[in-house]
């Protein structure tokens, strides 16, 4: 009994932050596309119906890909309590920065549709300004979370860089889902915006990338040991191959009968998949970086085995509808229209 004890509670912790990270990558990949819709929303007034065929590129999905936010904050709330204090102690302002734009993104995107149409104008800038607030607090609360917490100006200025990194970073995914969505002239800017938007981010990358570890002597330890740094390389180099790869075919696009359509936004997909294994690879098993790992903050065994057959029922769930919705709205984004 004791051993099978023992062996729960080092796995059970494993587990939820196994499930925790699904939930902030699908998050990042899915709500990541549509804020950079947002991001990259023109606000030219003869540019109203380019507005509006982006917005329905993501209407049928933008409410629901905010699912894995709350499923991410909750787990951390229900498994690991000790670091969700902690996490929010330190990031409470730029949490609450955060809800000030997702709530701009929820009433504009509503609004926009019952507004006056001289009205229709102040509410899409009020879409894409919730977008940036929101996409510029994730990303400052990313790099606050790597460094650490740290109060100074230094670790500032790292969470500024982020911040724009992470911003760019949801253009260059929202421009490629445009790609995949759009037609005509409206793909045509789209590409335009995802060669731009994913040359900022390969810079965010590349800079953030080279601070971390300087900054972190254990993630420089766990990046550059012998022999492990042969294979551990081998991540930022398919990022590289990922990053250029795709800025040439942007570059040949939009192609004949639409092809390799769905190719840009899938790359990037790969890219944030290989950023995400590069921070869990830096900074497991700490759950709060260089303070508390997994096993600290987690709650007690047997209450973590009951959530565990919640979760094992809620995620597949959440995954089937999410796989369902997508399947069912595939396809060209069409001409907006409110009924």
């Amino acid at each position: 009994m004791t051993g099978s004890a023992s062996a729960a509670a080092y796995w059970l912790p494993v587990a939820f932050v196994a499930l925790m990270g699904l939930a902030v990558i699908v998050y990042a990949i899915l709500d990541g596309y549509d804020l950079g819709v947002g991001i990259l929303l023109p606000m030219g007034e003869e540019e109203e119906s380019q507005r509006d065929t982006m917005i329905a590129s993501i209407g049928p999905f933008w409410d629901a890909n905010e699912t894995w936010l709350v499923l991410a904050i909750g787990l951390l709330l229900i498994a690991f309590p000790i670091a969700h204090n902690l996490v929010l102690m330190h990031l409470y302002i730029p949490a609450a920065i955060m809800l000030v734009g997702l709530i701009m993104r929820g009433v504009a995107f509503d609004f926009r549709a019952k507004a006056a149409i001289d009205k229709k104008l102040t509410w899409d800038r009020t879409f894409k300004a919730g977008s940036i607030i929101t996409s510029l607090a994730q990303g400052y609360m990313l790099g606050q979370y790597v460094i650490g917490f740290k109060p100074d100006w230094s670790a500032q200025l790292f969470s500024a860089l982020s911040a724009l990194g992470v911003t760019a970073a949801y253009a260059y995914i929202g421009g490629a889902w445009l790609v995949l969505k759009t037609e005509s002239e409206l793909q045509k800017r789209a590409t335009t915006w995802t060669r731009y938007a994913g040359r900022a981010t390969l810079l965010g990358v590349v800079a953030v990338s080279a601070i971390n570890p300087l900054v972190n002597p254990t993630v420089f330890d766990r990046w550059f040991t012998y022999p492990l740094v042969m294979f551990v390389l081998l991540i930022p180099t398919l990022c590289f191959i990922a990053f250029v790869s795709n800025d040439v075919l942007l570059a040949r696009m939009p192609k004949p009968a639409d092809r390799h359509k769905a190719v840009p936004f899938f790359t990037v997909v790969v890219i944030f998949l290989m950023c995400f294994i590069g921070l869990a690879f830096s900074f497991f098993p700490d759950i709060v970086p260089g303070q508390l790992n997994i096993w600290q903050a987690a709650s007690a065994t047997a209450s973590l085995k009951f959530i565990l057959v919640g979760a094992v029922i809620v995620v597949p769930v959440i995954l089937a509808y999410t796989v369902f919705s997508y399947y069912v709205f595939r396809g060209k984004a069409t001409e907006l229209h409110y009924h």
